[in-house]
């Protein structure tokens, strides 16, 4: 809408300043796979030989076997090396289970080495470093923090020690590779490390001085493996880095969860290996005189923190807009097709752009009365932080198109010496990725429209017996004061069962008349101008009508739903303004348009070509009618209710094309499912809405979106229509290259909603993001996003079993971890002993576990005999609205032990708080029949009473149902001290995430089928013909090691 732009810039690039250089010519193996950071280095031009690092020379250069060490030479002359590690020592912790290496001891006095240094490996014999009397040698290493990606080098074999930094696949400092000789004795015994001095003529600015490194002594470790003391240092380990190994062993059988955790984000160790290796790694295979796996389960990773985000990518950019508004699947982009056909996995970004903002971090609004809000006048780009001031500050270039545009002399400001201008800080659209403008009249095809509230309500007798009728008008009328956008807010309502009811709303009326329409085929509106009434005026009678509709159909026997009719009314009410529209069904459409009959019920049609069908609408009138109600900018939300088939494939549609979402309350009751609904409809009442919305994503020349994935209604190539948008909505789009190779160092992108404010205003949030082009294929795999990356797997899954069997969605999800794990496997094949080991990067290594549990997922493990067809439905169109953090909660819920925290006489908030983060695997062996548990999936909670609990918690918290059957009892607390810990819990973890409301259902150990609700949701166990997660794991290895 508006003066938003569908075309493409065609110009030339952007101009070749940027952060990042182009790679060098240098490979540091004899290998020709790409290596790790190369497209971060600084190009050297190829007259100019690359300035050694000198190390400066040894005094003692007259002891046996010594030979001076060549100068080494790294790729970028202008950042020293940080020496890397020399070798690694194997510690053996159960089958699967790996761990890191510490780092060797420094010592502040420098030594000697022997005057015969011992082959890597041997213990060092001859004199020792306290009999040397010559000065100790001196070695000049020049070491600058920086935050570019690591530098390589390559050092000829040498049998000396050289010291190390810890450090990992993502570290900050740059990493020299070092290949030493491998070892001829025993390689637990390692060789005696010297100590250097680390200078640092260059600082940083901002960084402080390095301390002084503690003394230790040299002395050799025994046989038996014992952890080093760690080091005294300022360094501070990055994001995802080295990672101390524990000063005990925790005896086998008996893991704590910290070691579960360490064990599986570090490296195995072996002193084999004489390269870094960049990647985590779990060992698989049999081991010797056994039949199982060889899998350690409690070593297999497990995103028990919940969602880990790369911070290294906010720190490079700092620029960015906040990951809750915008996320890649990977925060390096390709430079190459043929590094995209590497990749595997989708390319691409999820988009939530009304999340809810972080604290203190709210979103500027900015009004451009004056000047117009400043954009590229060729690719209609927002002004934003990664736009350049050129010509003293009166014309900038657009960072999208590369066009020079000239600066309104209502927005001039001069630029200080760096070239940024001097009112940057007091500029949020110049300092800031997330910005909010209002629009002038000129961004507006019409007047903003009200917030305009319409609902359409089944009133058969299945939806008064249940208490659907009466808790949705409960709900309603306490809402009705708090509906955004007074005093502009207009409400209107219908009710049907076989036939149509309209209702006089007039403000000068007592109380509302009903007119009743029964011709179903030739659908008209009486009084068409007093449907819809503006709250505030009407208030009083809106009122009365919500008190009295309960009792209006309490005696109604109507079976029938004539609810094509019934939708195609409310749509000729609503279509001069748009706005949203509540649909409250709860019987399968039996009458006049659009009606539906009974589909799923042959079992022999799961598992054929014909099982697809079951999933899309049957009428096309639903799609039909979606399109019509977004071009008029009307928003679906569905709620429905029914202990039978209602196809909800159908009437989600409706939902689906107008960026609207769908609400399922399977055998739903007012005494049981109340609250909940009570919880979710004022949720979507009450909360910020926008408006008649349009959405656009732009980015750099030679890139672009091509598909676009979530519940939206494509007006354009890339303009989503979005009739309404709230914070609980997302979107996912893939990417592609338009062109063979880029040639731009750093890529740029820009959300723009255009967006009707319940205020009145009409608005344009802009979200601003950049990323750095990589030509390495390992760099792309270490940047992955594996939140971003399964949030589009599930959606481009669920849309392939409209048009396919849930078993193809379910092997292609295998196939495309199976591809890309290989392919990253044979980044490495030839520099390291992998051996029978799965190696991954730590960013990828809960994506594995995420792909299972979307397998297991009741959008695509649903059967006849498993999940009903309607259930299967509205799991779609939920994870397809889904944010990423909403989306992995669901695949991998929390599981929390509770009794322990009951027990204690004064449990405070902040242990509560403990308690949401102590997760558990999902496991039957996390599960003690003396506990008592709580799973949470963001959508219910299950409290599992083990059958050895103490019958005390369960009376303090039941009363006197706590022996009852629990599928009859329900948690509503009580007084006791216990009830009200737990219901303190609770509520921290509905406020943690309010989208929606978690019912809690009660189970006991052993009772049949009820426990089975819990138990098909334990991800890592074998349940009903599922693999488990070591099934899993390692039927992926062994297709990866097929053909590698």
């Amino acid at each position: 809408m508006g003066t938003e732009n569908p075309g493409r810039p065609t110009n030339a690039g952007r101009p070749a300043t940027s952060a990042f250089g182009a790679p060098p010519n240098i490979m540091p193996f004899s290998s020709p796979l790409p290596t790790s950071g190369s497209a971060f280095r600084p190009t050297m031009p190829p007259s100019q030989p690359t300035p050694p690092a000198s190390f400066g020379t040894m005094t003692n250069t007259d002891a046996p076997g010594f030979q001076p060490r060549p100068p080494l030479t790294f790729s970028n002359p202008s950042v020293a090396p940080t020496l890397g590690p020399t070798s690694y020592v194997t510690q053996t912790l159960g089958a699967g289970m790996v761990q890191r290496s510490s780092a060797p001891q420094f010592t502040s006095a420098l030594q000697a080495p022997p005057p015969h240094l011992p082959t890597m490996g041997q213990t060092p014999f001859g004199a020792s470093a306290g009999q040397v009397s010559s000065p100790p040698p001196t070695f000049h290493l020049s070491a600058v923090l920086t935050d570019q990606p690591p530098q390589r080098a390559t050092f000829p074999p040498t049998s000396g020690n050289v010291p190390q930094f810890p450090s990992d696949s993502v570290s900050a400092f740059p990493r020299p590779n070092f290949r030493q000789p491998f070892p001829a004795s025993d390689p637990l015994i390692p060789a005696a490390h010297p100590t250097i001095p680390l200078p640092f003529p260059h600082p940083q600015p901002n960084v402080p001085p390095p301390a002084p490194l503690s003394q230790s002594s040299l002395a050799t470790r025994p046989v038996a493996y014992a952890p080093a003391p760690p080091v005294s240092s300022s360094f501070q380990t990055p994001q995802g880095g080295y990672v101390q190994p524990p000063p005990g062993m925790v005896p086998l059988g008996v893991p704590t969860r910290d070691l579960m955790q360490q064990s599986i984000s570090e490296p195995p160790l072996n002193s084999a290996y004489g390269l870094m290796e960049e990647f985590n790694s779990l060992s698989i295979g049999s081991v010797h005189g056994s039949l199982d796996s060889g899998v350690d389960f409690n070593a297999l990773p497990r995103p028990l923190d919940g969602d880990v985000e790369n911070i290294s990518f906010s720190e490079m950019f700092p620029l960015n807009c906040h990951s809750r508004y915008l996320r890649l699947t990977t925060s390096a982009i390709p430079s190459s097709q043929s590094l995209i056909s590497r990749w595997h996995l989708p390319l691409g970004a999820v988009v939530c752009p009304l999340a809810e903002a972080p604290e203190e971090e709210e979103v500027p609004v900015l009004n451009f009365a004056s000047t117009g809000i400043i954009r590229c006048r060729r690719c209609r780009t927002y002004i934003n932080p990664y736009v350049t001031f050129t010509d003293a500050g009166r014309k900038w270039r657009c960072n999208i198109c590369s066009l020079l545009n000239d600066v309104p002399g209502d927005y001039y400001a001069p630029l200080d010496a760096t070239g940024k201008r001097i009112d940057f800080d007091q500029r949020p659209e110049l300092s800031k990725g997330s910005v909010e403008f209002v629009a002038p009249t000129e961004y507006m095809v019409r007047p903003p429209m009200p917030p305009l509230y319409f609902f359409l309500i089944d009133v058969s007798v299945s939806a008064v017996r249940s208490g659907m009728v009466e808790v949705v008008a409960q709900t309603i009328r306490s809402c009705l004061d708090d509906l955004p956008g007074f005093p502009r807010t207009q409400i209107g309502f219908i009710t049907y069962d076989s036939t149509i009811h309209f209702y006089n709303m007039k403000s000068s009326l007592i109380q509302p008349q009903m007119m009743v329409v029964s011709d179903l085929d030739d659908i008209f509106i009486p009084l068409p101008d007093d449907i819809l009434v503006n709250l505030s005026e009407s208030k009083a009678v809106v009122e009365t009508f919500m008190d009295s509709l309960p009792s209006m159909f309490e005696d109604n026997v109507n079976v029938e739903s004539a609810f094509g009719s019934a939708l195609k009314a409310a749509f000729m009410v609503m279509s001069q303004l748009g706005g949203k529209l509540l649909i409250f069904q709860n019987t399968l459409p039996s009458l006049g348009i659009g009606r539906l009959k009974l589909r799923g019920e042959d079992i022999r049609i799961y598992g054929t070509d014909k099982e697809p069908a079951l999933r899309t609408p049957e009428d096309p009138f639903y799609k039909q009618m979606a399109a019509d109600l977004t071009k008029c900018q009307i928003g679906v939300n569905v709620y429905a209710f029914s202990d039978r088939y209602t196809d909800i494939a159908s009437l989600g549609t409706l939902a689906k094309y107008t960026g609207g979402q769908v609400y399922y309350y399977p055998a739903f009751h007012s005494a049981s499912q109340g609250e909940k609904l009570r919880h979710e409809l004022s949720r979507d009442l009450t909360r910020e809405t926008a408006w008649e919305s349009v959405m656009r994503i732009r980015c750099g020349k030679g890139i672009r979106f091509t598909s676009y994935h979530g519940n939206f209604m494509l007006r354009s190539t890339d303009l989503l229509a979005l009739p309404s948008v709230d914070c609980d909505k997302a979107y996912a789009m893939q990417l592609s290259l338009e062109e063979t190779l880029l040639t731009t160092q750093t890529v740029y992108f820009q959300v723009a909603l255009l967006y009707t404010a319940s205020c009145g205003e009409r608005r344009i949030r802009v979200h601003n993001s950049a990323a750095p082009v990589v030509t390495d294929l390992g760099e792309m795999y270490r940047r992955a996003d594996t939140g971003a990356v399964i949030s589009l797997f599930s959606r481009l899954a669920i849309e392939k079993t409209l048009s396919h069997k849930l078993e193809d969605a379910r092997v292609t999800v295998q196939q495309r971890i199976v591809k890309a794990l290989k392919e990253y496997r044979n980044l490495y094949a030839g520099q390291h002993r992998i051996g029978g080991r799965m190696i991954y990067p730590v960013s990828l290594k809960y994506l594995p576990l995420y792909g299972l549990a979307l397998c297991k997922s009741t959008a695509l493990r649903g059967s006849y005999a498993d999940v009903s067809l309607d259930e299967c439905s509205a799991a779609g169109f939920t994870m397809m609205a889904l944010p990423v953090k909403k989306l992995l909660k669901l695949l991998y819920p929390s599981l929390l032990r509770v009794d322990e925290y009951l027990l204690k006489p004064s449990a405070s908030d902040a242990e509560a708080g403990s308690i949401m983060n102590t997760r558990l695997p999902l496991t039957m062996g996390s599960l003690d029949s003396r506990g008592l548990y709580l799973f949470d999936d963001g959508f219910r909670f299950l409290m599992w009473f083990g059958r050895m609990l103490s019958p005390d918690i369960s009376r303090n918290l039941l009363g006197q149902d706590f022996a009852a059957d629990l599928s009859k009892v329900t948690f509503g607390g009580n007084d006791g001290e216990m009830s009200q810990k737990l219901s303190v819990l609770f509520n921290k973890l509905r406020e943690s995430d309010p989208s929606y409301y978690q019912l809690c259902h009660l189970i006991r150990q052993g009772e049949q089928p009820r426990e089975g609700i819990l138990l098909v949701n334990l991800v890592d166990d074998q349940i009903g013909g599922t693999n488990s997660y070591i099934e899993w794991i390692t039927n992926i290895h062994r297709q990866v090691q097929q053909n590698a």
